[in-house]
């Protein structure tokens, strides 16, 4: 890999504090930040490096993903509620899909990460030998998480006996970038000793586990029928939360959940477009952050977002809490832009090597262009306002250049490590082949 400076850029290095090199550059050598600072000092510095002039663009970390489950179903399930829209969509498409089929859709879903900025996805899907393989093509960092399942009735999901099997052979993968975690799909699709048994994998193999909770109101109360608990209590009790958990949606807690999400180190990945598109409900972010709780931002599957771009889910992210507070100074930008990043990274046990721009950390690296109309005026010094227009105004299709351990994947708006066509192309022919697939299918939705 060549030694690279992006030069000249407003650089956001999201390291803990809301500092700014405006402008700034950013010095890559061999995979790893060299030196993050103004221009003058990196010149002095670059030697023979290849320049990449980036002059009215911001530079900032790779984006993290905490949440995506990759698909094929996009605009085709809408307008219903959370389990209507399961029962009737997603799981008859679960019972339908091929190892070939889900290929396919990770690598689609990486592919259009990776054009808008996301350099690390957490993923939870089928499959997934495939899905390390888009991976690997693709040159994203994944981390791979089998939906599981036992309950009755949900023998269409992954096993733990699969998710074994997927660590074996994917515990890392691909230099490090492709990682395998334990997944439990949601406390009503998997039974206590599922629960057990996912704890003891995630301690044997040395990883973390990713789930759902919390994610409708009907789920809490359901939750406290059944078990006499609410469900990040149940949780606690089955053991699963601690310091490598990261839960999906979290929006229906009370003080006592995020008390214990707190206590036990666990992080959330908050969905604020899929939380409204199914009408879910509002996170309590500001407080899961106030109690010191790692909060990523995640846009959930393709089906229920209905795009891959985080720059525009930061935008939501904000704006969501500004309305369900009522307080217009909650969802700050420099906050917003920290879950997305840094926050993020921690979220997902990366914080050490990525989610800011430091010496000594990978080369997880996006620009992105602030020339447009709706990114002017782009303002410096006292009136600074480039953080506010990449979560208020920007969107993936501004993403010009993106670099994952220190190789450009993107340039100029083009991704370089697949023919994105083709891509395309393969993603269509399986999805036709999925609806078609199941169509021949008896209609058994879960209960």
């Amino acid at each position: 890999m060549a030694r690279e400076l992006i030069r000249g850029g407003v650089v956001l290095p999201m390291e803990g504090r809301r500092a700014v090199f405006d402008p700034g550059s950013v010095l890559i050598d061999g995979g790893e930040i060299v030196a993050v600072g103004p221009v003058e000092d990196l010149d002095r510095l670059a030697g023979e490096a290849d320049v990449v002039d980036a002059a009215e663009h911001a530079v900032m970390p790779g984006l993290h993903n905490c949440h995506l489950h990759s698909g094929l179903l996009r605009g085709t399930a809408e307008s219903l509620s959370l389990w209507d829209w399961l029962r009737t969509y997603v799981d008859p498409a679960h019972r339908a899909l091929t190892p070939a089929i889900a290929e396919a859709a990770s690598l689609l879903c990486y592919t259009e990460g990776l054009r808008f900025g996301t350099t690390s996805v957490m993923d939870m899907w089928r499959f997934m030998e495939g899905s390390a393989r888009a991976a690997e093509h693709v040159g994203i960092r994944a981390t791979l998480v089998p939906y599981v399942a036992d309950e009755a009735g949900f023998d269409f999901f992954e096993s733990l006996e699969s998710n074994r099997q997927l660590l074996q052979t994917h515990r890392t993968a691909a230099e490090g970038r492709v990682r395998t975690w334990v997944g439990l799909e949601h406390l009503f699709y998997c039974t206590p000793e599922a629960f057990s048994a996912a704890a003891e994998l995630a301690d044997e193999f040395d990883t973390g586990i990713h789930t759902h909770s919390s994610e409708t109101i009907w789920e809490v109360e359901e939750s406290l029928r059944r078990f006499g608990r609410r469900p990040i209590a149940e949780f606690y009790n089955r053991g699963i939360l601690g310091s490598r958990t990261v839960v999906a949606h979290c929006v229906w807690l009370d003080d006592e959940e995020i008390r214990l999400l707190a206590e036990t180190g666990s992080s959330v990945a908050h969905c604020p477009c899929s939380n409204m598109k199914l009408s879910s409900g509002p996170a309590r972010v500001r407080d899961l952050r106030a109690a010191g709780i790692a909060v990523g931002i995640g846009s959930d599957g393709e089906k229920e977002n209905n795009n891959l771009d985080l720059l525009e889910e930061m935008k939501f992210a904000s704006l969501l809490q500004k309305v369900s507070t009522h307080d217009p100074t909650s969802g700050d930008p420099w906050e917003i832009l920290a879950m997305a990043t840094l926050e993020g990274a921690k979220a997902l046990g990366l914080g050490g090597i990525s989610g800011s721009l430091e010496p000594g950390k990978r080369a997880d690296v996006v620009t992105v262009d602030l020339r447009g109309l709706h990114t002017t005026p782009l303002l410096h010094g006292d009136d600074f306002n480039a953080a506010a227009h990449l979560v208020f105004s920007a969107s993936g299709h501004d993403v010009r250049d993106v670099w994952v351990d220190g190789r450009r994947l993107v340039r100029a708006g083009r991704v370089l490590s697949v023919d994105v066509e083709e891509v395309r192309e393969r993603a269509q022919a399986a999805a036709e082949e999925l609806f078609a697939r199941r169509r021949e299918l008896p209609h058994t939705p879960a209960s």
